[in-house]
């Protein structure tokens, strides 16, 4: 393995859940939850994404450290922030670089997911949040994600990377 391959293979870091949410349907209102499932192929409990061992876009994450990033690229730094909820990602997970789970699995409690791409920003983050969204969230819209395993994640639960 050269140096290179070393460093891309270790993420020393741990993340932990910050934020998680549910859409029970495709422009209804965020649910904020302390803890839900995770299903195998099936994304999260009560979340409206489609069913499916070909859904590479069942659970979304977004890097928590971001947030105060993207609010201060809209103006939005301290008198409205942007929340979890407002992008509409599931879970938002602090402290691990999101970026370096590309092409890796990981664990959150019992729940095991693969990451499948990155959670590219969409018109209607514009639509919802002001001129200027999807320009801000470029390069901070978080990663996609598969369930392999089901199970619990609950609030200030550890995000642990697990070996290639």
């Amino acid at each position: 393995m050269s140096p290179l391959q070393e460093l891309l293979a270790a993420v020393p870091q741990q993340g932990r859940v910050r934020w998680i949410g549910v859409r029970p349907a495709s422009r209804a209102p965020m649910i904020e939850l302390d803890a839900v499932e995770a299903r195998l192929d099936a994304g999260l409990t009560g979340d409206h994404s489609r069913a499916s061992a070909r859904n590479a876009r069942q659970v979304t994450f977004i890097q928590w450290e971001h947030l105060p990033v993207v609010s201060a690229l809209l103006d939005r730094a301290l008198d409205n922030p942007i929340r979890p909820h407002d992008l509409r990602r599931n879970i938002a997970i602090s402290g691990i670089n999101l970026f370096s789970l590309k092409g890796r699995r990981f664990r959150i409690g019992s729940a095991i997911f693969e990451t499948t791409g990155w959670c590219q920003p969409c018109a209607r983050l514009e639509q919802n949040l002001g001129l200027g969204t999807f320009q801000a969230m470029r390069g901070h819209g978080g990663i996609t994600a598969r369930v392999l395993q089901g199970g619990v994640i609950r609030l200030d639960a550890k995000l642990i990377v697990e070996p290639l």
